[in-house]
C-alpha cells in the first residue's frame, strides 16, 4: 500500500536535459583527449569538496586527462599550532626548518594526498597519490631572492614521462607540492607554481586554478570573464589586481607563455566548478597568452 505522505518523485523535463547536452557537448568534444591540470587549494576545499572528486572521476570518463595538484597551507597551519611551531612568511613563502619541512611533508604528501586518491577511487577513479619525490617528478632549486628560509623551493624539472606514464596506464595522478633537490633535499613548493609547471611541462589544454574567491575583480569588484596577457599585466601594474591575486594571476601567465592554450583562476567551493567551467560559459576568469 502507498504511503500518500510521500512525494512522488520529480519528473526532468526531456527538453531541459537536450537544452543542456546541447550546450555542453560541443565544449566535451573540445576537450577530449586533452590533458586538464586541475590546482585544489587548502582553501577551496570544503563546501564544494564533495563533488571535487567526482568531476575529476567524469572528466576521465568523457576521455579527457585530469592532473590534480593539491595546497594544503590551512591544514598545515593546524598542524604546526597543535605542535606548538610557530609559522613565519615572508613574501607570502612559509619560512621552512627542517623541523617544518617534516610537518609540511606529513600533512601535504600523506594525510591531504591520501585523502584526495581515497575520495577519487571512491567516486569510481583510479588516482595515484605521488610527491616530487617519486620518481624525481619535480626537481626543485632551493628559493634564495628572499633571503635564506630554509627548505622552500621552486620547480627546476618537472619529469614529463613520468605524467605520460600515468595518462597511459589510465590513472590520475594527485600531486603533492613536494620537490627534491640535487642532493636529495626535500622542498616546500609553493602549491600554485607546481600546478603551473606541472600544466606547461604537460602541454595542458587547461589550467585550472580552484581557489576561494570567484576569479579576478574589475575595480568596482566585479568578475572579469577572461582576460588576455597584456590586460592582466596592465592591471597588477596599476592595481586593479593586487595582493595575494598577484601570485596567481603570474601563475596563470608563466603558464601560457609556456603554451598552455589558457588558465583559469575559480571559486573550487561552487559545487561542481570545474564542470560550471570547462562545459558551459565559464565560471571564473580565463587568462589566455597573447
Amino acid at each position: 500500500m502507498n504511503d500518500a505522505s510521500v512525494p512522488p518523485p520529480p519528473t526532468v523535463d526531456p527538453a531541459l536535459i537536450a537544452k543542456v547536452l546541447a550546450e555542453a557537448v560541443p565544449h566535451w568534444v573540445r576537450y577530449a583527449g586533452k590533458t586538464v591540470v586541475v590546482k585544489y587549494g587548502g582553501h577551496a576545499m570544503g563546501a564544494g569538496g564533495e563533488t571535487f572528486a567526482q568531476d575529476i572521476v567524469l572528466l576521465r570518463q568523457l576521455g579527457m586527462n585530469p592532473i590534480v595538484v593539491h595546497g594544503g597551507g590551512p591544514q598545515i597551519n593546524r598542524l604546526l599550532d597543535r605542535l606548538g611551531i610557530k609559522s613565519r612568511f615572508v613574501n607570502g613563502l612559509r619560512v621552512t626548518d627542517a623541523e617544518t619541512m617534516e610537518v609540511v611533508e606529513m600533512v601535504l604528501a600523506g594525510t591531504i594526498n591520501k585523502q584526495l586518491v581515497a575520495a577519487i577511487n571512491a567516486a569510481g577513479g583510479c588516482a595515484i597519490g605521488v610527491c616530487g619525490k617519486d620518481g624525481n617528478l619535480i626537481r626543485a632549486q632551493q628559493v634564495t631572492r628572499n633571503g635564506d628560509i630554509g627548505f622552500v623551493g621552486e620547480p627546476s624539472e618537472i619529469a614529463a614521462n613520468v605524467i605520460a606514464g600515468f595518462a597511459a596506464a589510465g590513472m590520475t595522478p594527485v600531486i603533492a607540492p613536494i620537490g627534491v633537490g640535487e642532493g636529495g633535499e626535500t622542498y616546500n613548493i609553493n602549491s600554485d607554481t607546481v600546478a603551473g609547471a606541472v600544466a606547461a611541462a604537460s602541454g595542458a589544454a587547461r589550467f585550472l586554478l580552484l581557489t576561494d574567491v570567484p576569479g579576478v575583480l574589475d575595480g568596482d569588484k566585479q568578475l572579469i570573464p577572461e582576460l588576455a596577457a597584456a590586460e592582466a599585466r596592465r592591471m597588477i601594474g596599476d592595481g586593479t589586481i593586487s595582493g595575494g591575486m598577484i601570485p596567481k594571476v603570474e601563475t596563470c601567465l608563466d603558464a601560457v607563455d609556456q603554451g598552455v592554450e589558457a588558465a583559469v583562476i575559480l571559486d573550487g567551493r561552487v559545487p561542481h566548478a570545474i564542470l560550471l567551467e570547462l562545459f558551459t560559459a565559464g565560471a571564473g576568469t580565463l587568462i589566455r597568452g597573447a
